[in-house]
């Protein structure tokens, strides 16, 4: 389907976007949950799921039982998503700026100024929080509605705000 790679069965509420750019890879694992329409989450999602690579080179690796609700993924380089990871409505995983400034203006950018994500097994991502490029965030760790991760989220840690700090969970001898 639109050149993803189905690694088992699939759901989805709604109709989400996905393209995937001739040459770059998108990797869907077994499970997978995509709610892009209106009633299938509590909070509504005002958006489809959008699932994008963006370049030839690109990959998009989401593992077994991910659940997307609203969701924009978007892969210049490469994103990849752990096994049990759910992010809320609105959320967004970006690698890359999408544009450059150079001395003509602004131009179309998805490759050089991209860098990887990496998203643990386990992982709560809060509604309409944002993953810039470069970040990775451990195992069971929660990124709070609203926050803006630029920078890394050790496992079972909590990330808040704008932008993200990062704390313990609560209970944890870390």
């Amino acid at each position: 389907m639109k050149g993803a790679e189905f690694r088992g069965s699939s759901r989805f509420e709604g109709r989400p976007i996905i393209s995937v750019v001739r040459g770059s890879r998108m990797i869907l694992g077994n499970g997978l949950g995509l709610n892009s329409a209106t009633r299938s989450n509590p909070l509504a999602c005002f958006q489809p799921c959008v699932l994008r690579t963006l370049d030839g080179s690109a990959e998009m690796i989401l593992g077994e039982n991910v659940g997307l609700s609203g969701t924009v993924v978007c892969a210049g380089k490469r994103i990849e998503i752990g096994r049990g990871t759910i992010a809320g409505s609105g959320a967004m995983i970006i690698d890359n700026d999408f544009h450059a400034l150079d001395e003509t203006g602004w131009r179309t950018e998805y490759v050089q100024n991209a860098r990887p994500i990496k998203i643990g097994e386990f992982v709560f991502i809060g509604a309409r929080a944002i993953v810039l490029k470069g970040v990775s965030i451990g195992d069971r760790a929660i990124i709070g509605a609203g926050a803006v991760v630029t920078a890394e989220v050790p496992a079972d840690h909590i990330a808040a705000g704008n932008p993200a700090r990062v704390f313990p969970k609560p209970g944890k001898d870390l």
